[in-house]
């Protein structure tokens, strides 16, 4: 039983849980998590992490995301996306790609959204979605997101197909009701597909009908792509595991707030935090 990473490319009406679930039925691991959860109606990367590894699940949810979406201009659902009703007709004519492009441009950079009612944030003890589902709708706050890149790739009859480069915590189905707004319509979106999670790309990911032992990712060498790494020698290692700190000048002038500290011997160890010039174990992955 390994401890590690898997990349799955999810397909379309499973859910997140549903993957995990075949993964520990699979790889016979009680332990497994992921990050950034995808609709059953979307597909595309999804992080699966297995035994220790879910330790770092935290640690990886400030990732940016990168995402194929699909807008259908003219109809709007109550969910956002093709999984719904539709509640509102509204003509589109008046859309071109020129006026897209410029719409487009609009959403680069920091802004607020507010989270749709199908979502899983807890509010007051309950999943949005379970409300949802009950016909209830409640007020939701606001969240901080930002925009680093949108771009169109497609526009056919009522299909506008567009990339964008988002923060954690972006939700590409408002995302597409608002562009819809901008463009004086409404919409909704019949397509979504996540093709990075930070330097991670859905190239390398696997179906899951094809994971096996050998397809699960060491956790140095999945961590190397996502933050600074530092390995230390046998007696170090003991040091850490009893909550050394370590001072910043014995770490590249260049690393980050946060990093991976590995021992020689492969071992996953922790993660640190820089505090104070010195960086402190907020997270053992040891056994």
């Amino acid at each position: 039983m390994k401890d590690g990473f898997l990349f799955i490319d999810k397909e379309i009406d499973w859910t997140s849980r549903d993957v995990c679930n075949k993964i520990s039925h699979v790889l016979l691991n009680k332990k497994v998590g992921h990050t950034g959860t995808l609709d059953p109606f979307a597909t595309g990367l999804l992080i699966v992490a297995l035994g220790s590894a879910t330790k770092a699940i935290p640690f990886l949810e400030s990732l940016d995301k990168t995402y194929i979406a699909e807008l259908s201009l003219g109809r709007k659902t109550n969910t956002g996306d093709l999984t719904g009703e539709v509640v509102e007709e509204k003509d589109f004519s008046h859309v071109n790609k020129d006026m897209i492009k410029e719409v487009l441009k609009s959403f680069i950079g920091e802004q607020e959204q507010i989270p749709p009612m199908t979502s899983a944030i807890h509010v007051n003890g309950k999943k949005l979605y379970e409300l949802a589902h009950k016909g209830i709708e409640i007020e939701r706050k606001p969240r901080k997101i930002e925009i680093f890149d949108i771009q169109l790739l497609s526009f056919e009859e009522d299909k506008l197909l567009f990339s964008c480069n988002v923060s954690k915590g972006t939700y590409i189905r408002t995302l597409g009701e608002d562009i819809a707004n901008r463009l004086n319509t409404v919409g909704h979106l019949t397509a979504l597909r996540r093709v990075k999670i930070g330097n991670y790309s859905v190239n390398d990911s696997l179906k899951i009908s094809d994971v096996n032992e050998d397809s699960v990712i060491d956790i140095k060498e999945f961590m190397s792509k996502t933050m600074p790494i530092i390995e230390v020698d046998e007696i170090m290692s003991k040091k850490i595991k009893n909550g050394m700190s370590i001072n910043k000048n014995f770490v590249s002038k260049n690393s980050d707030n946060i990093l991976f500290v590995s021992a020689n011997s492969k071992e996953a160890l922790a993660f640190y935090s820089l505090k104070n010039n010195e960086y402190k174990c907020v997270r053992g992955l040891w056994k």
